[in-house]
């Protein structure tokens, strides 16, 4: 049982947890981690409530959602990714990152939007996760900003094939929710006016940092009863002390304004982490905030953060400092 509010995905039954498990981390996201750990942490996450899963083929290669399919209960609710199918490849060096991914399984990754490819990927993604279904399906990393000059083409193909593809298994029954993973809002928006989705998988762009999808992006999602999962609320670790902003490493105006959040958190007594967390599920169109764990400590680490006492007062602060939108909806006090 979920120690953590739960919220249903638009009105499709399924039900996240508000604090998720990203499980890109379990599949060596910058830095190897042993099967054994990978398997405590996620024993730690269903020990302490935690109820909703993420993963994807793009993670480890296969690595993450192999380890979810020894070691995960059959009754948490997953969510795992589509686009890229993966290939055999000879087994690199012990030590090589590949795409971000240190000692990932042997595998590379071609994307694929196509009917044909979605359709491997998700049969693939079954076997990894030892499962005959997965509670939601995303199609993962289509946009501008991932593809460059071959957007368009990949969109073509994603709407011609591979959002039929994603249609038939959630009228089979083999899917609960689909939508999209994505780090930016435009893709999003040009999928919302051709089709019906569930809920947006959005990495990095409601957080502390960044509020750009309350310019009425939030209020079309709400209008077509579309849901927000709010992924990476520490934009890749910079938030909660780590030396990552966005998957790379952060400019020098983005390290000032963390350092002025941190400091008005400290008038507060509240960890930068802990308000970092909690900031994005005040929004409505928000059903849960997914954040990486790699370890057990991590776990108790973010279960304690998700339920630190935050003061109203320390939200008016951000606004009058100019740190946080005049617009962004704020928690309650727990205690309210």
């Amino acid at each position: 049982m979920s120690s953590f509010p739960i919220s249903e995905i638009g009105r499709t039954g399924v039900r996240v947890g508000a604090l998720g498990f990203g499980a890109a981390a379990i599949g060596n996201l910058y830095q190897s981690v042993s099967d054994d750990a990978a398997h405590a942490t996620i024993a730690a996450a269903v020990a302490t409530g935690i109820t909703y899963v993420d993963t994807a083929p793009r993670y480890g290669q296969g690595l993450s959602e192999r380890r979810i399919g020894a070691h995960l209960s059959q009754t948490a609710v997953l969510s795992s990714k589509v686009g890229r199918i993966l290939t055999p490849i000879t087994p690199p060096p012990p030590g090589t990152e590949r795409h971000g991914f240190v000692d990932g399984d042997p595998f590379e990754e071609h994307f694929d939007y196509s009917y044909s490819g979605i359709m491997r990927s998700f049969e693939d993604s079954l076997k990894r996760l030892k499962r005959d279904r997965i509670d939601i399906l995303l199609a993962h990393d289509l946009g501008r900003e991932t593809h460059a000059g071959q957007h368009d083409y990949h969109l073509h193909t994603f709407l011609r094939g591979g959002l039929e593809a994603m249609q038939s298994l959630k009228a089979q029954g083999v899917i609960g929710a689909i939508g999209l993973g994505v780090n930016e809002t435009a893709i999003c928006d040009e999928i919302m006016a051709a089709a019906d989705i569930d809920v947006i998988l959005l990495a990095g762009r409601y957080t502390l940092l960044e509020q750009v999808p309350l310019d009425g992006f939030f209020d079309r999602c709400a209008a077509k009863g579309v849901s927000i999962i709010a992924a990476a609320p520490f934009n890749s670790g910079l938030l909660a002390d780590g030396q990552h902003y966005n998957y790379a490493a952060p400019p020098a105006d983005i390290v000032a304004r963390v350092a002025r959040l941190k400091a008005v958190c400290a008038v507060h007594g509240v960890p930068l982490a802990a308000a970092a967390l909690q900031f994005p599920l005040a929004h409505p169109v928000v059903v849960s905030v997914l954040t990486g764990m790699n370890s057990p400590a991590q776990v108790e680490t973010n279960a304690a953060l998700f339920r630190h006492p935050i003061p109203p007062a320390l939200w008016a602060d951000l606004k009058a400092e100019g740190l946080l939108s005049d617009v962004a909806p704020v928690p309650e006090a727990l205690d309210a």
